[in-house]
Parts: structure tokens; sequence; C-alpha cells
């Protein structure tokens, strides 16, 4: 089982990271952490990385359920969306597939929130 949503796109590295702020933006969510990887390595270890961008988006209706069930499922949060742009160029969008990430936790009201997410994740990458 993936534990990741994943879509290759025709974008140049930037504009796919507007689309997809874009399209979590319309489904509800909001990117709370946006972590520039290659930036990072070049600062704090000197290497060079290729772009990669990891946003921390929150949907924050659905966090409000889920922190309401469960008050550990903060270590769960925010979901994940990266955006990297590989060697040959070609850049992808992939998102934490929450209904994998949360399997651990054995709670049936968190896993129907969790596949609202996922539902939720994979239309946003689906639009991008």
């Amino acid at each position: 089982m993936d534990y990741h949503i994943s879509k290759t796109l025709n974008l140049p590295f930037e504009e796919a990271i507007a689309a997809t702020t874009a399209s979590l933006k319309r489904h509800g969510f909001g990117v709370l952490t946006d972590i520039d990887v290659q930036t990072t390595l070049k600062n704090k270890l000197d290497v060079s990385f290729r772009p990669y961008r990891i946003l921390g988006a929150c949907n924050p209706k659905m966090a409000h359920q889920a922190l309401r069930l469960e008050d550990k499922i903060g270590t769960l949060l925010p979901c994940n969306v990266i955006v990297q742009q590989h060697e040959d160029g070609h850049v992808e969008v992939s998102a934490i597939d929450p209904v994998v990430s949360m399997q651990a936790i054995d709670h049936q009201e968190l896993s129907r929130i969790a596949e609202a997410v996922r539902d939720m994740l994979r239309r946003v990458i689906e639009e991008i």
C-alpha cells in the first residue's frame, strides 16, 4: 500500500508550488509551514539538493475533529504535501495518505476522519 498520493505535473517548479497552494486553499486547507529543503541543506550542510519543498497543510475543521477524539493526534499533524523536481526535470507533487499514517491508532471515528481527509487530498492532487 502506498503511503502517499502523487502526481507528475507539467509545470515549472515555482508554478507547481503556487498551483498546489491554491488547490489546497480551494479544498479548505491552509499551509502552516513551508520548508525549503534545498535551501536548508545548502545552509546547514553546504550540500546541493534538487528543488524540494515540504508544505505543512491543515484543514482546521478536520484537525479540530481529530484533536477532540485523540489528544495526541497532533503528532501526525499537519498533513505534509511535497513538491519536488526530479533530476530529469519532472516536477512531482505528493501528499501523505492520512489513512495509512493513522493505522496504528485503533479508533473507528478517527479512521473516518482520515478517510475524509484522504479524499480531500486526492481531489487537491487531481486538480493540479
